[in-house]
């Protein structure tokens, strides 16, 4: 019989870390129970509120944070004051770039976000001794790069309402993930003017498209930014 995963030494483990499910699809699921033990006792979990800013840019780097919950904005602002949405971060990513000097883009949570916070020397001297933590750490830097190419596709190919479809069903299979494909639940994490920022869209072209994606019954929306799909599959076709 098959029977879930359990750490031979699991007992020994902070109780925060033994019902944390981003320490197995995390890089933490990456470490050992001795590793993971010797990593909890430097590591802190913080709750942050929407708005609040994690990380600025040009700022040194002096610790990571396992984003455990809730949705992080990865922004970058040009000296006139402008400001793009250049990503968004999920559970279990991994906030931050290891064994870089300062951050390279400004952080703030987009969502009510809970997060496990690294000191910057522990999980860098880990990964130099670890190298299926090395490897966790740099597959998901490769998946974000394939994110970020397929959005410039997004950006650069699709059509009002393919970028807006393919914002939701991002939010979606990250915030409510099936493997069917049936059906989300989920707040919006950003406002209008971000989600328009985001995607180069006006907010009137985005309230547009949003409109008419309610009314065809692709989404239910109550509140303004709760959000139902019902058939994911559905929404996906529109992606384009």
């Amino acid at each position: 019989m098959q029977t879930v995963r359990k750490d031979i030494h699991n007992s020994e483990l902070p109780l925060l870390c033994q019902s944390c499910e981003a320490r197995h699809q995390g890089v933490c699921g990456a470490l050992n129970p001795e590793q993971l033990l010797a990593l909890a006792r430097s590591t802190r979990r913080v709750r942050r509120q929407a708005g609040e800013e994690l990380m600025a840019d040009a700022m040194p780097i002096s610790s990571y944070s396992n984003v455990l919950r809730g949705v992080v904005k990865l922004t970058k602002v040009l000296e006139d004051g402008r400001q793009q949405v250049v990503g968004l971060q999920f559970a279990p990513d991994l906030l931050g770039r290891p064994f870089a000097a300062e951050s390279r883009v400004s952080a703030e949570a987009a969502s009510e976000v809970d997060l496990c916070v690294i000191p910057k020397a522990a999980l860098e001297a880990l990964m130099q001794d670890s190298a299926p933590l090395e490897h966790r750490v740099m597959m998901q830097a490769l998946r974000e790069l394939d994110e970020a190419r397929d959005w410039m596709v997004t950006l650069g190919r699709k059509t009002a309402a393919e970028k807006v479809a393919s914002f939701l069903f991002m939010i979606a299979s990250h915030i409510d993930p099936t493997d069917e494909f049936e059906a989300a639940t989920f707040d919006l994490p950003l406002s209008r003017s971000d989600i328009a920022d985001f995607l180069g869209l006006t907010i009137e072209t985005v309230s547009r498209q949003i409109s008419k994606l309610k009314a065809d019954g692709v989404i239910e929306i109550v509140n303004y930014r709760h959000v139902t799909v019902p058939d994911l599959a559905r929404l996906r076709v529109l992606c384009g």
